[in-house]
């Protein structure tokens, strides 16, 4: 608790990894809300995402991934921020009446919540994204023309921007989506999404996110499971990270500022998600780390696995949050 007397905490569940709670569209928010209760919170997008809705709130800071483990290794410092200035990339593939519906979604936010979305950038080349899901049922994909994203970036950045949303063209996923809108499975674009904000968080150490723009924006009619519910009631899904990275931590890679490693008082994972970086840095930090049993994933990667020491396997979040506000 070295940072302004409150505890932190980091509550991360990994994108693409098909997490039976928090791998789907803001399932985890009703999770992570009550944690925020009692603790300040670094949370990746994954956790609060929730197409046209977000769980964040003023205590949890939105931190993608990338800058997470950088966060963990002890590389950079976080200081908190609000209002920050949004630039958003749009990709120029997407045809006009979807942007002109990303460009309408945009000034809704602003206009309702006051959120300032400084400036956007249209890409100068199609991205060409690609996507699909691995026999061990993960999420991933691959970029044919990433640089184009971050010439857009550097022209957001040298505007004045201090966090970067970004709206790639992905094909429709319908024949992907059809275990994922029965709440099974990993989500199709979850793998390729963090990839994309991966190459802007290394390049340009600025907070950024992802959502993907389709060409067919009609609303679903037909009922889903609830935990997939929220990305088939919207034709965007620019909402939640507009709200995310309104107050994303400034990254301060001198390490002169904000909060850092040292002040992180605990980590909550999915039970076998545990090959990560925050994982093995927060081992060697002597960070308690807990494995919510009741949240698991494609993966098979438990602390017995691992070898592992001094994980703390938990049933549930809420056995885990009674734990929490005894530490």
């Amino acid at each position: 608790m070295a940072y302004n007397d409150k505890k932190l905490g980091a509550f991360i569940i990994p994108t693409g990894i098909g997490a039976c709670i928090g791998g789907y569209a803001g399932d985890a928010g009703s999770y992570v809300r009550k944690f925020a209760k009692y603790s300040d919170l670094i949370v990746n997008p994954n956790v609060v995402n929730a197409g046209c809705f977000s769980a964040i709130t003023p205590n949890m800071y939105y931190t993608e991934g990338y800058t997470l483990d950088s966060f963990f290794r002890g590389e950079i410092n976080l200081i908190p921020s609000s209002e920050n200035k949004i630039g958003i990339i749009y990709d120029k593939s997407i045809p006009n009446d979807v942007l002109n519906i990303h460009i309408n979604t945009q000034n809704a936010v602003k206009t309702v919540y006051g959120i300032n979305i400084h400036a956007y950038e249209i890409t100068e080349e199609p991205v060409g994204v690609e996507f699909y899901i691995t026999e061990d049922g993960i999420s991933t994909g691959n970029i044919k023309n990433i640089e184009t994203i971050g010439k857009a970036c550097q022209k957001l950045l040298d505007m004045g921007c201090q966090a970067i949303a970004i709206v790639c063209l992905f094909e429709d996923p319908e024949e992907e989506n059809l275990s994922y809108s029965a709440g099974q499975g990993a989500d199709p674009v979850g793998g390729i999404e963090a990839i994309i904000s991966h190459y802007i968080s290394k390049h340009f150490r600025v907070p950024c996110a992802h959502s993907p723009a389709f060409k067919d924006y009609s609303i679903y009619p037909n009922i889903v499971n609830p935990k997939s519910a929220a990305e088939y009631i919207t034709p965007t899904f620019l909402p939640c990270i507009l709200l995310g990275l309104s107050q994303a931590p400034i990254i301060d890679q001198t390490c002169s500022f904000g909060f850092n490693i040292k002040d992180l008082d605990y980590l909550i994972m999915p039970y076998n998600a545990l090959g990560s970086t925050p994982v093995f840095e927060a081992i060697k930090k002597g960070i308690p780390i807990f494995a919510i049993k009741e949240n698991i994933s494609e993966l098979n990667v438990t602390a017995k696995k691992l070898n592992l020491q001094n994980i703390i396997e938990v049933e549930t979040y809420a056995q885990c949050l009674n734990l929490i506000q005894k530490l």
